[in-house]
């Protein structure tokens, strides 16, 4: 049996095929032409100061609109008359720099404390504590009862303790000073003179520069 065709269809020509399959095809056309943009890069600030993971206690990322961009952590030109390995800490200007070699330095911003509290001179870091516990000095407690008072037994370590990751101790000799370079809870207070003498940095930056410090590591302060 002669297998049967349905007829042609000559209302399809070329010219209306072409016309047809342009109308049919616009839209893809159209689609492939319209492609999402790729996700901006992030900063190398906001690669810095994101969340930290693998630690006990979270470290969230920072806020960066609360912190002058000046006071984020970068490379600069060390200051003179400082040996490599060395940690300054400028307290007018309210950066803190770990001199490196080739002339290069490491510098942070940090919160300093207010006028007349704020430890000046040499010292050596002879402790090095992570999630550190905090008891407030006898001073701290005597000028302010009502805000250190109730810490008096030292708090433990974690997310709402004021010392924040990390804490560096600073020794006159075998006498501890009672002053400390650690994190904070506050991050809008860097680059600020408001706390009780202590030297504190934003968390992921204290956290990068206790990883740099050994034991032993020399600080002087100026100011």
């Amino acid at each position: 049996m002669a297998l049967k065709f349905p007829p042609a269809d000559h209302s399809s020509t070329p010219e209306r095929l072409t016309r047809r399959l342009f109308v049919l095809g616009a839209p893809l056309a159209l689609a492939a032409c319209v492609t999402n943009p790729p996700p901006a890069p992030l900063s190398r600030s906001a690669m810095m100061y994101g969340p930290v993971e693998g630690e006990p206690f979270p470290v969230d990322e920072v806020d960066l609109s609360e912190v002058d961009p000046r006071f984020l952590r970068q490379e600069v030109p060390a200051p003179a008359g400082f040996a490599p390995g060395t940690i300054l800490v400028d307290i007018n200007e309210r950066f803190l720099y770990l001199i490196g070699r080739d002339g290069k330095a490491i510098r942070y911003g940090v919160g300093v404390g207010k006028e007349g509290y704020s430890f000046r001179g040499w010292a050596t870091i002879k402790r090095k504590e992570k999630w550190p516990h905090w008891t407030p000095t006898a001073n701290m407690v005597r000028l302010q009862p009502a805000r250190y008072g109730p810490y008096a037994a030292g708090l433990p370590g974690g997310e709402t303790n004021p010392l924040g990751p990390r804490a560096l101790y600073l020794y006159d000799g075998d006498r501890d000073t009672l002053f400390r370079i650690h994190g904070t809870i506050e991050p809008w207070s860097i680059g600020q003179q408001v706390s009780s003498g202590c030297i504190r940095l934003l968390n992921q930056d204290i956290i990068d520069l206790y990883e740099r410090v050994p034991l032993g590591t020399r600080v002087y302060v100026r100011g």
